[in-house]
Order: C-alpha cells, then sequence, then structure tokens
C-alpha cells in the first residue's frame, strides 16, 4: 500500500455510506482521466505505479483504491459489480468531474465498460486492458469456480495463507500475471505481499460475477449501446482473460480498436509499461 510514486500527488478520501474510497490524484491540467485497476490482491499503486506519472503531465489523474483494497478499508458491505459501477459515479461527483476517461484493467476494465453503456454522457474516452465481464466457462469448469467463489477457505484464506510466503506468492506471478518479468517484478512482488497482508484476497467482484449456472456479470449483449472511442488491450499469453474473449468483446463495440500484446499477460500494465502506456497516452490525446 505504499504511494512512492515517481510524481507529485494527492491522496484524497469520498466518504460512501459503507467505507471511505482513497484516491489518488496526479495532474493540474488536462482532461480528466480515471483509472480503474483490477480485483483481489490489487490497489490503485498496484496496478498504476507506472501510469500515473506517465499521464499527470498531459492528464488530470484519478485513482480509487476499490473498497477492500489498498487504504479504502474498512468497507462495511458487498462491493459487487453494482455497487462498483456506483463507486465510479461517487468519485466523478466528488470532484466535480462531468465527463472523463476511463482506464480499466481486469475488474476494473468490466466496470468501465459497464459505466461506458450505463452513463455514455459521462465518458469521453475508454481504454479496457483484459477486461472482466466478457467470459465465460466450460460447465464443469463453470460450476467449480462457482464453489471457490462461495467457499470462503478457498477463496480468502488458501490466497492468504499462500501469499504470506515469497516464494509462493512469486511463483502465483509468474505463472498467472506474467509471461516475461518486468524489471521490477521483486518490487512487485513485495508490493502484492503487503497489499495480501493487509486483507485482500479474492475480491467481491470476482465471487458475485459468477453463478451457479452461468456469469452474473456478461456485457456482451450490450457492448454494442458504447458510443464512445473505445481500445482494448490484450496480451496475448494471458491466462485470466483469454485473447479470444477481448477479440470477440472488441468487434461488438461500434469503431472499437484492438491491440494485442506478443507475449504479454494479464498484468499488461505492470509487464509493459514501456510499451502500453505510450499507446493509452496517444488514444487518451486524440481529438473526437
Amino acid at each position: 500500500m505504499t504511494d512512492d510514486l515517481a510524481v507529485d500527488h494527492d491522496s484524497h478520501e469520498v466518504v460512501c455510506p459503507e467505507g471511505r474510497l482513497r484516491v489518488i490524484t496526479a495532474g493540474d491540467t488536462g482532461p480528466p482521466v480515471v483509472l480503474l485497476s483490477g480485483g483481489g490482491t490489487d490497489s490503485a499503486t498496484l496496478s498504476w505505479r507506472h501510469l500515473i506519472p506517465d499521464l499527470a503531465d498531459s492528464f488530470r489523474v484519478f485513482a480509487p483504491d476499490w473498497p477492500k483494497q489498498g487504504r479504502s478499508r474498512p468497507w462495511n458491505g458487498v462491493a459487487d459489480h453494482d455497487r462498483l459501477v456506483r463507486c465510479v459515479t461517487e468519485v466523478l461527483d466528488h470532484f466535480g468531474l462531468d465527463r472523463v476517461a476511463l482506464v480499466g484493467l481486469s475488474q476494473g476494465g468490466a466496470v468501465a465498460l459497464s459505466y461506458a453503456i450505463d452513463h455514455p454522457g459521462r465518458v469521453r474516452r475508454l481504454v479496457a486492458l483484459a477486461p472482466g465481464g466478457i467470459i465465460d466457462f466450460p460447465p464443469v469448469v463453470h460450476q467449480l469456480l462457482w464453489l471457490t467463489a462461495k467457499i470462503p477457505f478457498l477463496n480468502r484464506t488458501l490466497p492468504s495463507l499462500m501469499a504470506r510466503d515469497r516464494r509462493s506468492t512469486a511463483a502465483f506471478a509468474r505463472r498467472a500475471l506474467f509471461t516475461d518479468l518486468p524489471a521490477d517484478f521483486d518490487e512487485i512482488v513485495d508490493e502484492i505481499m503487503i497489499e495480501s497482508r493487509a486483507g485482500s484476497s479474492s475480491s467481491d467482484w470476482q465471487n458475485t460475477s459468477i453463478g451457479p449456472f452461468g456469469m452474473t456479470v456478461d456485457l456482451r449483449p450490450r457492448l454494442s449501446e458504447i458510443r464512445c472511442p473505445t481500445l482494448f488491450l490484450q496480451g496475448d499469453s494471458d491466462v485470466g482473460i483469454r485473447q479470444h474473449f477481448t477479440a470477440a468483446a472488441a468487434r461488438l463495440v461500434p469503431g472499437a480498436k484492438l491491440i494485442m500484446l506478443d507475449n504479454t499477460g494479464h498484468w499488461i500494465s505492470r509487464q509493459s509499461p514501456e510499451l502500453v502506456n505510450p499507446m493509452i497516452k496517444e488514444f487518451l490525446a486524440a481529438r473526437g
């Protein structure tokens, strides 16, 4: 949960009925951009450590910690999909932001897509990195994942125990999040362990987005309603969100652009920031 970002920034609190949302802000000029991080053991600084400084010279950046992540603790309530969508509205309203660009990773990508569908007038541009909310699983796999989501020992206790061991944490990151390891991989492992020890495991969004017989969060039937310019970024070696799901989702969004990144895993923003950040910055700076 360290905030040692390579840029001047501030930390704010947005008061909500269930608790307080911590929001990192950086940059004094330019259009507003809201960064939405992933689920599970993640936070605004974990996912956006390199993107926040890169955007802050041209944009006003707002990066919330999701409920029960980072410094958005304690949170007394379920932070499911609908609640996270409302969190975005609360952040925008708190800072007086009428219209923003959204950049979302994984869980945050699902919320960003959903927000563009439900609040088209408030989204200027949209970047979805390996977004959730667009996938499904074969029947037997689906039921096993649903059971995992319903059993606290499997979705909270066991991941927390594993993350206390540095070797296990590093092995998980190598297997599930990256292909080539970034230069700051050791620091990433440290950050994951700090966040896990603070109480993060699988998120409410992850545990509630899957039902016994189907996904409870499936945005695909409504993706054609998105009207803002949209960019999808996807790693071709992502084992969490398979590339064919993101490619199919991009085809459903009118005029959307898809960039497939070679030899890249799920955590795009941390594996290849030197490649991804200029793409995001250029897309956000475009007119129209």
